[in-house]
């Protein structure tokens, strides 16, 4: 066959660049592969270099060519039809080198045709938008990425193409190894060196390629490490922008307390707000943001004004229709001013045996620092009990102890119980409901969620003259029933669900469940739920609390009320901060009492003397006007113990919670070793445990679902059931097939509340007189 003389060059299809080989075919040279290029899919030929820009002599595709050898210089590209070119080079090596390069390239065109083939729009077209920031970011992006991905792709043809020609090297020396006749030694031995030198290019253009790789990765590198730390460095000028705003935040709160003069238009005494969140019902996320922070409040619905002084100088007994209930009132003051000066955890006089002394400190706070907006800000909206916190956003104690903390004013029960009026009883039991927040004030640890079975008993019989017991009774939702009794005549009682969600700025927390107190004298029966607690602050700035809402105390014998507000927190009220009034009333409606106070520091109560409807407010409602006697201290907050500041803010009774304490039961919080972990100040520790314990929670939780779906369909139940009201119980726990039952407490339908709640059963106490607890579960 003929031989085509003449120049060839390299075109790469869809793309504009064309490579020329610049030599005849009898004197090909390194020159000409350094200025080739190499990554052709098309080579095409010329026969001089005037004929390159206007007439070709033909192409081939080196994704189909055949590329062989002739002799130690000459090789031979054909397409396998009518086009064959047979080319020199000026030595054997150089040769190698040519048939390595073409080989690469073909490879390389293979695979860029079978791309072809799976995609056509591998290089999309540049959208409209493009020009846009973000977009030409992108477009960058995924221009490198390409770019890159074709460099990993010439490594992986140079890996293979390594991989081809080590094994032919492998093989012919073998062969000559295995040679016995000296005659085709040396036939063997070119064949060796030939193989060799395909090797050594082989070899030589995977370290260019990997070379080329480097540079490029390194290049890109350090562009996208200069653009992460112009993202860094953005990101810390935000934190310092928040932290100037959140200084600026509280230096505004602080000026405002300071300030003693505010203009007209704020001079509004506001004790409530419509917008305030009630316990009943949960608030719209749309009004979320005024629900706290609305300037415009509510006119107050009455003001008090002192009596005329005709009621001071008379006597009870002259008072018409109220002589009983002014005599009881001095009474209760003179009984009030006794009782308020002593310690509730201090020794009654009359105590025979010596008081067990309670510890007064726990260990000092670890200054772990964790952003707690870091774990929160894909947590919005929620529910609380299901998001996964560590235990450094925790306080050591569990919910059933922060239940128990309600009874630190026991003492108000105790003046209850003695009382003969009971509209006099509703105040001190009013007085009671609100110094149950007294302690929330600077709390703002989250308390353990206790686990299903969990319990705690406060044992105060010999000191105080009550105990109390709380149990877990249900885990989705968490559920606490609680009961505590006294040797003073009550009895109180509640089960308390928690609904609670994250809002962004602040976290909610709605109580949902009632309270019940009931005394034993008087028969008098009392209930009332509680307000909505709102945790501020969460994305920036020092964490507070606050109480909102409104709350209904009922005497269920008397008809007797009280309704008490808890107003909101506003920078523009000229009130005093986390401020609560109430009114008491009789079952006709006529007031007979005003409360009023904060709930984080005391509260007192005024009898009414007399009432008259006073002027319109400021929206038209006509406001009770009640002249009253001198208010008179019903309840005061006891002063924190030292060091309270490092202690989790802890009261002097929160401190004794968590006491290790012999003969409760395995199941007490006192005895769960995450919470105790983290008393000690192991934290890490006590994450880890904590895990260990939610896990041993989910197993259990399994196999009483097992148990459940075993025993629902078993012949033997089916067929002692009969069809009926029983059927849709079946099909109830078949869907819900967790059948836990609480251990002290058991479900009744409450005639008084119409409610569905746990009550005490009995058993604790005299299971804790034997030290038999064979009836708890293995939970910790």
């Amino acid at each position: 066959m003929p031989c085509n003389k003449g120049l060839f060059t390299g075109q790469q299809q869809n793309h504009n660049n064309t490579t020329k080989l610049s030599e005849q075919y009898t004197s090909i040279n390194v020159s000409d592969m350094q200025t080739a290029d190499l990554t052709a899919v098309v080579i095409s030929v010329f026969r001089t270099q005037a004929e390159m820009g206007h007439t070709c002599r033909g192409t081939i595709n080196l994704a189909t060519a055949n590329i062989a050898v002739e002799d130690s210089c000459n090789f031979v590209i054909s397409n396998g039809g009518a086009q064959t070119y047979h080319l020199k080079a000026s030595s054997e090596v150089e040769r190698q080198r040519w048939i390595t390069a073409l080989e690469l390239a073909k490879a390389k065109a293979v695979q860029m045709q079978a791309e072809s083939d799976d995609s056509g729009d591998d290089f999309p077209a540049v959208s409209p938008n493009s020009g846009q920031g973000g977009d030409c970011r992108n477009t960058e992006i995924q221009s490198t990425l390409r770019t890159l991905n074709s460099k990993v792709e010439d490594l992986a043809t140079c890996n293979d193409l390594i991989v081809k020609h080590g094994s032919a090297l492998q093989r012919s020396l073998s062969e000559l190894e295995g040679l016995r006749v000296a005659v085709d030694m040396g036939e063997k031995v070119k064949q060796v060196t030939e193989r060799a030198t395909l090797f050594r290019i082989t070899s030589n253009a995977m370290i260019n390629a990997c070379r080329d790789f480097l540079s490029m990765a390194q290049s890109h590198s350090k562009r996208w490490q200069k653009a992460l730390q112009t993202e860094r460095e953005q990101r810390i000028r935000l934190e310092e922008t928040l932290e100037q705003l959140a200084k600026q935040h509280n230096h505004l709160e602080r000026a405002f307390r300071g300030a003693t003069v505010l203009p007209p238009s704020f001079s509004n005494p506001a004790l409530g707000n419509k917008g305030a969140v009630s316990g009943k019902a949960d608030a719209s996320d749309e009004d979320d943001d005024n629900e706290f922070f609305d300037a415009m409040e509510e006119p107050a619905e009455f003001i008090t004004v002192p009596a005329d002084p005709k009621y001071h100088r008379r006597s009870g007994s002259n008072i018409s229709g109220i002589s009983s209930e002014t005599g009881t009132d001095d009474q209760s003051v003179n009984f009030d001013e006794l009782s308020l000066a002593s310690n509730p955890e201090s020794p009654q006089p009359l105590e025979l045996e010596p008081v067990r002394q309670r510890r007064t400190r726990i260990p000092d706070k670890p200054n772990y620092y964790l952003n707690l907006w870091s774990i929160m800000k894909n947590c919005i909206g929620k529910e609380l009990s299901k998001i996964p916190m560590p235990v450094n956003f925790n306080e050591p104690l569990s919910m059933l102890q922060r239940l128990s903390e309600d009874l630190e004013y026991y003492e108000l029960l105790d003046k209850a119980a003695k009382c003969h009026s009971s509209l006099e009883q509703m105040c001190y039991v009013a007085a009671f409901t609100v110094s149950s927040y007294s302690t929330t004030v600077h709390r703002t640890g989250k308390p353990f969620n206790p686990l299903l079975g969990e319990t705690f008993e406060l044992d105060r019989h010999r000191e105080c003259g009550y105990r109390s017991l709380c149990e877990q009774v249900s885990h989705h939702p968490p559920a606490a029933a609680h009961h505590a009794f006294s040797e003073k005549g009550w009895t109180l009682r509640q089960e308390i669900t928690l609904a609670s969600k994250f809002r962004g700025k602040y976290l909610s927390i709605m109580p949902l469940g009632s309270i019940q107190c009931i005394f034993e004298k008087s028969n008098n029966h009392y209930s009332w739920k509680k307000v909505t607690t709102t945790v501020h602050n969460i994305i920036v700035g020092k964490l507070w609390i606050d109480q909102s809402g409104e709350i209904d105390v009922v005497n269920h014998k008397t008809g007797d009320r009280c309704h008490l507000k808890f107003a909101p927190y506003s920078y523009f009220s000229r009130d005093v901060p986390r401020k609560v009034t109430g009114v008491v009333t009789d079952k006709d409606g006529k007031a007979h009492y005003v409360l009023s106070g904060t709930w984080d520091e005391k509260m007192e109560f005024s009898k009414i003397m007399q009432s008259s409807k006073g002027e319109n407010g400021t929206e038209g409602k006509q406001r009770t006007v009640y002249q009253t006697l001198k208010a008179k201290e019903i309840w005061r907050k006891n002063p924190l113990p030292e060091g309270a500041e490092n202690m989790y803010y802890f009261s002097s009774l929160a401190l004794t919670l968590n006491e290790p304490e012999e003969g409760v039961a395995p199941t007490d919080s006192r005895r769960r070793p995450d919470q105790r972990l983290m008393e000690e100040g192991h934290w890490d520790e006590a994450n880890a445990e904590k895990q260990r314990l939610e896990e041993k929670q989910r197993s259990a939780r399994r196999e009483r679902e097992k148990e459940a779906v075993k025993a629902a369909s078993s012949p033997e139940e089916a067929d002692a059931k009969e069809p009926g009201p029983a059927s849709s119980e079946i099909s109830d726990e078949s869907a819900h097939p967790d059948t836990y039952q609480a251990l002290w407490f058991e479900k009744i339908d409450d005639p008084v509340s119409g409610e569905t709640l746990h009550i005490y059963k009995g058993g604790y106490w005299e299971a804790k007189e034997q030290g038999n607890w064979d009836l708890c579960s293995d939970i910790f």
